[in-house]
């Protein structure tokens, strides 16, 4: 495939499978008509979200180095704007991804590229991985492409009890957003297979070089035990945020499941992606990923614009709406129910499987 129709394909799937399984939807391809004029990226407002969040998060970075000669007490107090203003960046590398960004799909592609070294991700390869989440997210079929690791009821109980425990572990609060973090953002870009296309292992080694350089300069510079007192918990801060941003968003009691014969891409953004409604300053942090209905309907919709694009369409009006607590809440579910359509948890599992006599297939 040549290079520029492959990238073409890769930042283009989501759109491109809207327009072919959104047409059950009663409402058709209504996306690409009236939601056409806020997929239009304004470099100024653009360049205003760089300005409100790279330039700031550089500066608190900047501050908590000198805030080490004072008190480390104060140096973890600063960390806390600055893993937000770190979750705003991921935002912007987020919406280059989609080339929403940036009226030039060229200059997407290169600020992607220098933010991604900001959030420790090859851009190439997380493009294309996300487009397969926007593209597959809610089918039963196709799951565990980008996607957080969710299992049937079924499916669950008819592992071995090791299997059970793995996957309950994997699961736990304390796993997913303590150790997740470091997996997510340090661990799981830096490898890359050896079957994956040439274009997606530069990508992968041409980041991991990149940063390699740019954190040895910095320890060279600071040394590494002060870089590591200033980056760690600013890392760690802004990846548990992160992971529970993307975990809610589509992990809540009435979240949307389908067959791969039943699954509709309008059906998985309007009933399969939630409207997390945050207070006003986590809204500003979180980059309006929130309105995660409107990003999945139309993924060219830059961040700055998902709001009104939400207010001004009443069809995204009926969506499912989380509060905060919604959020915090929703952690509990595990399992989907098949039977019931829903999410439920570990002991919601149990007790339908109590009340229904079922024994399972394996009973470790």
């Amino acid at each position: 495939m040549a290079r520029g129709s492959e990238e073409k394909e890769m930042s283009e799937a989501p759109a491109t499978r809207a327009a072919t399984a959104g047409s059950s939807h009663p409402q058709g391809a209504f996306w690409r008509e009236a939601l056409g004029p806020y997929a239009q990226p304004h470099l100024g407002r653009s360049l205003l979200d760089l300005a409100t969040s790279v330039v700031p998060y550089l500066a608190l970075s900047y501050l908590m180095y000198l805030s080490l000669g004072v008190s480390y007490l104060l140096t973890l107090a600063i960390a806390i704007p600055a893993s937000g203003f770190l979750v705003r960046t991921f935002i912007l590398f987020h919406d280059c991804s989609h080339g929403s960004f940036l009226p030039s799909k060229r200059a997407n592609m290169w600020l992607g590229t220098v933010l991604g070294l900001l959030v420790y991700s090859p851009f190439l390869r997380w493009r294309h991985d996300h487009a397969i989440h926007h593209a597959s997210s809610g089918d039963l079929d196709r799951r565990g492409g980008g996607d957080v690791r969710t299992l049937t009821v079924s499916e669950y109980l008819d592992l071995p009890w090791r299997g059970r425990l793995g996957y309950r572990l994997f699961r736990n609060p304390l796993i997913m957003f303590g150790i997740g973090p470091i997996v997510a953002l340090l661990v799981g870009p830096r490898l890359v297979s050896r079957s994956a296309r040439p274009r997606m292992r530069r990508s992968v080694i041409g980041t991991n070089v990149a940063l390699a350089v740019l954190v040895a300069a910095l320890c060279w510079l600071m040394g590494w035990s002060d870089y590591l007192l200033v980056q760690a918990p600013t890392v760690l801060l802004a990846g548990s945020a992160g992971i529970w941003l993307f975990y809610v968003q589509h992990q809540f009691e009435d979240a949307y499941w389908e067959s791969a014969e039943s699954w509709s891409y309008a059906d998985a953004a309007l009933r399969g992606s939630s409207y997390l409604k945050l207070p006003k300053v986590l809204q500003f942090f979180s980059g309006n990923i929130g309105l995660h209905h409107v990003h999945h309907l139309s993924a060219r919709i830059p961040n700055y614009n998902l709001q009104r694009a939400h207010d001004e369409n009443p069809i995204f009006h009926e969506v499912p709406t989380l509060s905060l607590w919604d959020g915090v809440r929703a952690v509990r579910f595990k399992l989907w129910d098949e039977d019931g359509r829903r999410l439920v948890t570990f002991a919601e599992a149990r007790q339908a499987l109590r009340a229904s006599a079922v024994i399972p297939v394996n009973s470790g």
